[in-house]
């Protein structure tokens, strides 16, 4: 709840609405016929309360019990002196708030028997206004009965969410750095020996050109293989790091749409046939975002997935039943302009369609030959 004023949890319209109609509008309705001066203290009490819970909110989490005592004490006021019981459904949202168990259930005990105990003593004083307000008071007491419990579990919900993600944050960064570091140390052997081996070669060839060109030659041969040697190594590192498959892609893909309750069918080829690796991986990532982007914005309970390669190009087409995530307005985050820059890279092209769902078409020329040194 990130404004003072919000009980519902992200809703803050409906919050000011349940501050209306819950504590206005009876307001009113109970010091209607009142005389002046009474309004007057009423109205006092009145934002001296509003004021608590404000304060409740801005101030440290330390002093949440004393101003929740301050608006027991105000409810408790209220509810005997004008029959005013209202505040104590606004005072349970505030104690669901509270994350310590023990503080919890500390308070949640002392706001019942505040409540309770006012209404029974308002009842013998202000006998006429309790009777009128007998199907609202009984709902006020089980709203102050439930709700603690709702906004607790709610809040502990949130508060763990939040550990959560914040320790997948911390794993994905470790991941990197771990990544980088065995990156480094492959590099490093691959790389590092075979450079030296290099330059002392060429320090060993440049001193024999004039000497004797013929083991000059052979040293400069020697270089030659060293560098193919370890151009290969490093290409077949990069395509052990980079390396995905189309059909290994489609798989976690399933699984990923099999938990968002989003139906799947995949039609066409399944397996690419002798395409470079470069067009392959890019298929996947497109393919893998797209997917992403479905389950998290387009509210889709199907999705088709459709893959046809001929000589010329491959053709992926995803295809859902959902309300589609702004690509048309060209309101596009970053995952829809990665795609966008990956297929660019490989001279494809892709197509956003919505109509009765969103519609990707990507398309990539199947053109792409390696160069052997």
């Amino acid at each position: 709840m990130s404004k003072w004023y919000s009980i519902i949890p992200k809703h803050p319209i409906q919050s000011i609405l349940a501050w209306v109609f819950i504590c206005f509008i009876p307001f009113y309705s109970v010091f209607k016929n009142q005389d002046h001066t009474t309004q007057s203290i009423a109205a006092a009490i009145l934002i001296t309360y509003l004021i608590c819970v404000y304060l409740d909110f801005k101030l440290p989490s330390g002093l949440t019990y004393m101003w929740l005592s301050f608006e027991m004490i105000i409810n408790a006021v209220m509810s005997i002196l004008y029959g005013y019981f209202y505040f104590s459904i606004f005072t349970s949202f505030l104690i669901g708030r509270i994350r310590s168990k023990v503080g919890f259930y500390i308070m949640y005990g002392l706001h019942i028997a505040a409540t309770v105990g006012a209404i029974i003593g308002g009842f013998f004083i202000e006998t006429a206004i309790y009777i009128q307000q007998i199907p609202f008071m009984v709902v006020i007491v089980f709203g102050t009965i439930l709700a603690p419990f709702y906004l607790f579990s709610r809040t502990q919900s949130d508060h763990l969410e939040n550990k959560l993600k914040s320790a997948e944050n911390r794993i994905s960064e470790l991941s990197v750095v771990e990544e980088r570091q065995r990156i480094a140390r492959d590099l490093h052997d691959t790389l590092g020996q075979k450079l030296s081996m290099i330059g002392l070669k060429l320090d060993l060839a440049i001193r024999l050109v004039d000497k004797n060109q013929e083991q000059a030659k052979n040293e400069l041969s020697d270089i030659r293989k060293t560098a193919s040697m370890a151009l290969k190594e490093v290409r077949e590192m990069v395509s052990d790091m980079k390396k995905i498959k189309i059909e290994d892609e489609l798989l976690h893909v399933q699984q990923i749409l099999e938990i968002a309750n989003i139906d799947l069918k995949v039609k066409g080829q399944l397996k690419l046939e002798e395409v470079p690796l470069i067009l392959e991986n890019t298929l996947s990532m497109c393919l893998k975002e797209v997917v992403n982007n479905i389950v998290r914005h387009s509210q889709a309970k199907k999705c088709t997935i459709r893959i046809e390669q001929t000589d010329k190009e491959i053709r992926m087409t995803i295809s859902d039943d959902g309300i589609g995530y702004n690509t048309v307005q060209g309101e596009q985050g970053n995952g829809i302009k990665g795609i966008q820059e990956r297929i660019q890279f490989v001279n494809g092209t892709v197509k956003f369609e919505q109509n009765k769902g969103t519609t990707v078409t990507i398309i990539v020329p199947f053109v792409i030959v390696y160069q052997e040194i």
